[in-house]
């Protein structure tokens, strides 16, 4: 299969730099997949595309402050870090741009009482450092690290701003230990507690699920036949009650409703057999592109993604490549916002 059937052109305008207004006033295309039609609303309306007994599940992973800028000693060539995975005892993978200037024992100060140590060169410009600080750790990050936009967002210096710290999280996240995230499972940032609130009065579960989201997820891909394609490998976290809940609303005909390509790779790994789940804690490859027979997901809110990339070849094996070449094209024609802070498309 040809990467290059997933490429799409799109006026740099319509890359939004800023959240709308208000989460809920971002627009929504409805896609139906059985009708192949479109329509146009906004987001606040969504539920009333939902029936009692549908399940929303939703990926509660907390966006923490994981973008760091700092100095090689002693030479003060800038280095910007973003922390990835945490590997205990102040050992992070991180991917480091400017990554030319580093080697195994180069030290990279932040503050003079936070700066780190490379102990081992990855691949892909990522490496294994050691950090030191003083003080709680997450108080120092705090201090230090930056909300890690993508890079398509531009900001002065990289700097965020009070709006990102804001807005760049949803508003159901829970931090955790080992499951926070370098990015944001971007289609929950719409929803706000009005919406959640109406949902749950017309009868429809929400289930929360965790997967840790890296930067992987947003990385074009470096192949032209898409079989050739190896995927990362992310953590989540199924508990045994969202489990229970997604499975009882399959075994009673309901929907099962999956926010962001995070929650859906939860749910497809997860699942021991059509409509049966194995919870637990795991870590998942999945590589879902067109051909994939889904077990679990029979409806989900999306955002617009890039080119070329893991989440596009995700949304067209669930809605057709076809269907969802037609659907990006009317959003572009209707001048939508894309990417992150972008609007949402309900695949129904």
């Amino acid at each position: 299969m040809d990467l290059h059937s997933f490429c799409y052109d799109l006026p740099p305008e319509l890359i939004a730099q800023t959240p709308a207004r208000k989460r809920d006033h971002s627009r929504l295309l409805v896609a139906n997949r059985a009708s192949q039609s479109l329509q146009d609303h906004l987001f606040y309306e969504i539920p009333h595309y939902f029936n009692p007994g549908d399940v929303l599940v939703l990926n509660d992973t907390y966006v923490f402050p994981a973008r760091l800028f700092g100095v090689k000693q002693p030479s003060g060539a800038a280095i910007e870090m973003l922390l990835l995975e945490n590997q205990g005892n102040g050992l992070w993978e991180v991917i480091a741009y400017r990554a030319s200037r580093l080697k195994v024992g180069t030290q990279v100060q932040f503050s003079s009482s936070f700066y780190c140590i490379v102990n081992e060169i990855l691949k892909d410009g990522k490496f294994l450092v050691q950090f030191f600080w003083e003080g709680d750790w997450d108080d120092a990050l705090a201090r230090h690290g930056e909300v890690p936009l993508p890079p398509y967002i531009a900001r002065e210096h990289g700097k965020t701003t009070e709006l990102d710290h804001a807005r760049y999280q949803t508003v159901f996240a829970q931090p955790s230990p080992n499951l926070n995230s370098a990015a944001a499972p971007t289609a929950g940032l719409h929803f706000t507690e009005t919406v959640l609130q109406t949902l749950r009065a017309n009868g429809v579960r929400i289930a929360y699920v965790t997967l840790r989201v890296g930067l992987d997820t947003f990385l074009p891909m470096r192949v032209d036949r898409i079989e050739d394609h190896k995927m990362h490998t992310e953590s989540f976290t199924l508990s045994p009650e969202a489990a229970q809940t997604i499975e009882t609303a399959i075994q009673n005909q309901n929907r099962v409703i999956a926010v962001g390509t995070t929650a859906m790779r939860v749910l497809e790994s997860a699942a021991s057999a059509p409509g049966r789940l194995t919870p637990g804690e795991n870590r998942t490859n999945l590589f879902i592109y067109p051909g994939y027979p889904f077990k679990i997901v029979s409806a989900m809110v999306t955002n617009f993604h890039l080119p070329k990339t893991t989440l596009i070849l995700l949304v067209s094996a669930f809605m057709g490549n076809d269907f969802r070449a037609r659907a990006y094209q009317h959003a572009i024609e209707n001048k939508y916002r894309f990417y992150s802070y972008g609007d949402a498309m309900l695949i129904l």
